[in-house]
Formats: structure tokens, C-alpha cells, sequence
């Protein structure tokens, strides 16, 4: 079965796309999304892209478990509305905050969800590398072993939380190009132990 396009520009003329060259502070990112979310509710500004890199942080989405957090000292910790779990934040990462309107897209989270898994498997192969979703957890995979061989791991490359308000999207995806792995180890990322 071919996956359908995702399509994240919509039905509006322009989605903004603002992308920031220096780390930009959780609290500054938060405010703006949560200022945004309501502009574009009231049509008062365009659907928005941010694509951003965070200084060292962890996130704590709705589902987060107390217990997953195993080094709260480490760094920040941030409380947020999104769904998922534990996320960490920081150099090396990527970060898609996408805030668009569901009205325009027929008011599915799970099918916007799955388009941004598409979008991101579609941006990695531009760039050669082969990534999958799982249809048992959010997320985009990508195998570890030489091709031929029995791969006995798959490492989690991109994280998906959303957080939807009046129908409007906001928080998005995290990829990770080059992290510091060492930083995740604070936390079981998304509650996942047996996967990287």
C-alpha cells in the first residue's frame, strides 16, 4: 500500500517557516508557540514551521512516569502539555515545532501524526538515510547492522509529541542528527528502555 504524501502546507496560501540559528530557551519557544497556537485560531497568522535547536533540557509529556526520570539534577526539566513521555532537548537535535491549523486537514491528529512521520521519513532518505515508523509507537526508526546481516537493533532517530489547541497543532518532531547520546541517559527516551 503507498503511503499518501504528507501534505503540512494545506490549504492556506503560506506557512510560515521561521528557523533559528542560535539555541533558542524552552520558556521563550513555549510562549511563542502558545502565542502563535492563538493567532492562527483567531486567522490573525500564518500556519508556522520553527525549526530550532534547545540548549540541554528534558521534557515531560503528559504520559511521562516519574520513575523514567533517572536523573532529575542533570538538567532543566520542563513540564509540558504534549503527548508522550520523556524527551530530551538539546545541541546536535533538530527540533520541527509545528503549528497548523486541523480544521483545513479534516480534524485527524493520528493521520497528522502519521504525515509527519512521513515528512520525516521522506527528509532522511534525501539525505540516504533509510528510516520507518512502527505501528506500535510514535516515532521514526532506522536500523542498526550492515546491510545483508541480521540487524539485531533499531535506534529511535526522530520523536513526535503534539499538543493540539482550538484544532491548531503545536510542540512537533525532534531529530536527532548528531546528539550527544551520553545526555540521554537521564531518562528512558519516550519510555522506550529497549530501543535507543
Amino acid at each position: 500500500m503507498a503511503e499518501k504524501p504528507a501534505d503540512l502546507t494545506g490549504v492556506r496560501d503560506a506557512v510560515e517557516w521561521r528557523i533559528s540559528d542560535s539555541p533558542v530557551a524552552y520558556p521563550d519557544a513555549l510562549s511563542f508557540m502558545e502565542e502563535r497556537v492563538e493567532a492562527i485560531h483567531k486567522e490573525a497568522a500564518p500556519e508556522t514551521v520553527w525549526l530550532l535547536e534547545h540548549p540541554p533540557l528534558y521534557t515531560a509529556g503528559t504520559s511521562a512516569d516519574e520513575a523514567e526520570l533517572l536523573d532529575p539534577d542533570r538538567f532543566p526539566v520542563y513540564q509540558t502539555g504534549r503527548g508522550g513521555r520523556y524527551t530530551y532537548h538539546g545541541p546536535g537535535q533538530r527540533i520541527a515545532y509545528v503549528m497548523v491549523d486541523l480544521t483545513k486537514r479534516g480534524n485527524d491528529v493520528r493521520a497528522f501524526v502519521k504525515n509527519l512521520e512521513q515528512w520525516v521519513i521522506r527528509a532522511l532518505a534525501r539525505f540516504n538515510v533509510t528510516a520507518e515508523s512502527r505501528d506500535d509507537r510514535v516515532g521514526i526508526w532506522v536500523r542498526r547492522g550492515a546491510p545483508g546481516n541480521p540487524v539485531s537493533r533499531e535506534d529511535k532517530i526522530a520523536a513526535i509529541g503534539v499538543r493540539v489547541r482550538h484544532w491548531v497543532t503545536y510542540h512537533g518532531i525532534a531529530i536527532n542528527l548528531e546528539p550527544e547520546l551520553e545526555h540521554f541517559s537521564g531518562i528512558v527516551p519516550c519510555g522506550i528502555a529497549e530501543h535507543g
